[in-house]
């Protein structure tokens, strides 16, 4: 999903918080429902990582799966996502976007080689 922050176009992968009572992929199932409009198998985890915020923010862990949409075609829901546009982006540009969490080169890393990161640590973002 690209967001734009100043002039700066960032990319995201949908996503959100854990609801009390939920498991992992069940937010996944939920959030990809409210910001797309798609329903979606969830697969293996692919990576997880911490983003860890400047004062006055909370820590982020990012937890990252494989998914097949099974039903619906990604459209923007604006009641639940400030993003600007959906976007399919070359796996040979991942590294060089600005995400967030900045995981482009791992996830470039992982669908050209199919292997799974694991836990990665801390993520260093570029951009806060």
């Amino acid at each position: 999903m690209r967001y734009c922050y100043g002039n700066t176009n960032i990319y995201n992968l949908p996503g959100g918080n854990v609801d009390k009572g939920e498991t992992l992929t069940q937010t996944v199932v939920r959030e990809l429902w409210e910001e797309l409009r798609i329903e979606v198998e969830v697969g293996k985890m692919i990576l997880s990582g911490d983003v860890l915020m400047s004062e006055g923010k909370e820590d982020v862990l990012h937890c990252i799966f494989e998914g097949k949409i099974i039903a619906g075609k990604p459209v923007l829901n604006p009641q639940e996502t400030s993003a600007l546009a959906v976007v399919w982006m070359p796996l040979i540009d991942l590294n060089n976007l600005e995400m967030y969490p900045n995981v482009g080169a791992e996830l470039q890393h992982f669908f050209l080689k199919e292997h799974g990161i694991n836990y990665m640590g801390k993520i260093v973002q570029k951009w806060f």
